[in-house]
């Protein structure tokens, strides 16, 4: 198969890594940590360059891209660390697009495109345990709309946001709606998370709702398996940045009067972290081009993929830290940033148990047809 990128492509993935390079340096990194995780500033960078749009039409002001454009941008993101939640935006534009009726596309897509709107996926329950058919939340039918009642956990950005995208049950079925963060009986609380950026606790009390879709299932597994495909992605940035690092660290320490990097062993090490993270960007291309396949198939290629990506990340963050010594986890020195960084991506959208039972679950649900 010919895994060779476009010119558009490779002009894309230069303009994004040009701006991580110039534009996002670890000390404005640093800054939006401690200013909350999030800075307005650069999410609005990343929009002006079309990102937030790549998945929304060229009718909606959007670059009308796919899964690989989206692949190539979401590594070199993951270079540079990047705390702003662009992965949000693709989600947004992937269900809107998808799914919502004409007036809420209109309404709202555009404003995606152009960084002017975050819209973020707050999907997540104390008790479902990365389940997606498992929602407590609820909504009912209003004067206009619906009226929702909710609470939902670790929601990207979520006191920042200016819009949510929630499932919640209806009459026994799944729905997703819209709900603005300024609407009536909105609360939030933000936090800053392990790697930097920033979460909140969502809880909504009859805050006004606009249904996206009733067949909430089939759009919020859509939804995850986007957030999956550019996780995966964006581990790749962090592990091959991870691994350059390490790199050039091994080839600078010295110990009995050589540099470290002609000890055997370490080498030997380093090329373990080398081998899982090509494993891992061949899991993430393959996530990349299952991400338009029908369902059944695009589930089952999104759990394989985030399992061995969160293998992988779990390795080349490990030993990164442990081939530097102790700096390694310094909040000081850069490498122990990309640490947390793989930490937290690989809880993201289900952790690797969880994603080794869907494959097996899965094999046997296929083994069962042919039984």
């Amino acid at each position: 198969m010919d895994f060779d990128f476009s010119d558009d492509q490779e002009q894309l993935r230069d303009a994004v890594r040009k701006w991580v390079d110039k534009g996002y340096s670890f000390e404005r990194r640093r800054a939006a940590v401690k200013g909350g995780g999030f800075s307005r500033d650069a999410f609005q960078e990343i929009a002006d360059l079309g990102l937030c749009g790549l998945y929304i039409p060229e009718a909606h002001d959007g670059m009308g891209m796919g899964p690989v454009e989206g692949m190539v941008v979401m590594e070199e993101l993951g270079r540079g660390i990047v705390l702003e939640p662009l992965a949000q935006s693709l989600i947004a534009g992937g269900v809107l697009s998808g799914y919502a009726p004409d007036a809420v596309k209109s309404a709202w897509l555009p404003r995606v495109a152009s960084g002017a709107a975050l819209v973020v996926l707050a999907y997540q329950e104390r008790a479902a345990r990365y389940r997606l058919d498992v929602c407590e939340a609820k909504a009912t039918p209003a004067p206009v709309g619906y009226a929702l009642t909710a609470t939902k956990s670790i929601v990207p950005a979520g006191d920042l946001a200016d819009a949510f995208i929630v499932p919640a049950m209806v009459d026994g079925q799944l729905a997703l709606f819209l709900v603005e963060r300024t609407a009536s009986g909105v609360s939030t609380r933000g936090y800053g998370t392990q790697d930097g950026s920033r979460a909140a606790e969502l809880t909504l009390h009859n805050a006004p709702a606009t249904l996206i879709t009733l067949d909430g299932l089939t759009a919020l597994e859509h939804a995850v398996d986007i957030g999956i495909a550019a996780t995966c992605a964006e581990a790749v940035g962090v592990m091959d940045k991870t691994l350059a690092i390490t790199a050039d660290y091994l080839n600078t320490r010295k110990q009995f009067g050589v540099v470290i990097s002609s000890f055997q062993a370490l080498r030997h090490r380093a090329a373990d972290m080398k081998m899982q993270l090509e494993l891992a960007r061949s899991m993430s291309y393959y996530a990349a081009l299952k991400l338009n396949a029908p369902a059944p198939e695009r589930r089952a290629a999104m759990a394989r993929a985030k399992y061995q990506l969160g293998n992988s990340m779990r390795f080349v963050g490990q030993q990164a830290v442990q081939l530097h010594g102790g700096i390694g986890v310094t909040d000081e020195y850069i490498v122990s940033h990309y640490f947390k960084k793989l930490t937290q991506l690989e809880m993201t959208f289900g952790d690797s148990l969880h994603h080794l039972g869907e494959v097996a679950r899965r094999m046997q649900d296929t083994a069962g047809v042919f039984a």
